[in-house]
């Protein structure tokens, strides 16, 4: 079997070109301040990676979408340790207060030799009660698997940190015949927006009914 990259033909512009807010500047809404909070996770760091331009769309579809409370988190920005800390520092505490506010994760993920990125394990491991009885959808993108395989070694991981994997996910196959990095936008919708909003509908569900949860009953892991 092939290995899926992440890159394909080069993007008519850099990653450089792509900003992504940082916080507080990531958090947006366009619901309540009641409704729960979604973290979306840029899972690579690559440079030249497209990671950004999927996740940006995707909160434009979580926006549209109107019940949730927003925050882009890009790992590049977040200066996660390629060491893991018996301390943590700043910039770590402030990455595991920012899962702590969300009720709801979106990992962002490309496939990297049959893999996912290491830093995004690194990323997951520096948290644990953060993501406990919380739902976590994914966006993936690669070469003829679209990032499903490391979509399916994600779940496990999840599953070990108490975490819920919702079943629907959107997939991009063969990503730059299919997604204009430059845009942030799909070459065409074939059906990536209602995978979408169904994957939303399913966090949404999953998000209300465990936060209620924890509030009536702490959570035993």
């Amino acid at each position: 079997m092939t290995t899926e990259p992440e890159t394909g033909p080069a993007p008519s512009r850099p990653d450089s070109a792509l900003p992504l807010a940082t916080a507080p500047l990531a958090t947006a809404t366009s619901a309540s301040t009641h409704a729960p909070g979604l973290a979306v996770i840029v899972g690579s760091t690559r440079e030249g990676r497209a990671g950004p331009a999927f996740a940006e769309w995707f909160r434009d579809q979580a926006w549209n979408h109107g019940r949730f409370r927003i925050d882009l988190i890009d790992l590049a920005d977040a200066k996660i340790p390629s060491v893991y800390p018996a301390h943590p520092d700043s910039p770590v505490r402030e990455y595991i207060r920012r899962l702590a506010d969300a009720d709801a994760f979106v990992i962002v993920t490309p496939e990297y030799n049959h893999g996912y990125p290491g830093t995004l394990k690194q990323a997951i491991d520096l948290a644990r009660s953060e993501w406990h009885a919380k739902p976590v959808g994914f966006v993936s993108y690669g070469g003829v698997a679209g990032g499903l395989r490391a979509v399916e070694q994600l779940r496990p991981v999840f599953a070990e940190l108490h975490a819920v994997t919702v079943r629907d996910g959107v997939s991009f196959r063969n990503y730059w015949e299919t997604f204009d990095v430059a845009t942030r936008m799909p070459r065409a919708d074939d059906g990536c927006n209602a995978a979408a909003i169904k994957m939303l509908d399913q966090l949404l569900w999953w998000s209300v009914a465990l936060r209620d949860a924890r509030s009536q009953r702490p959570y035993v892991a």
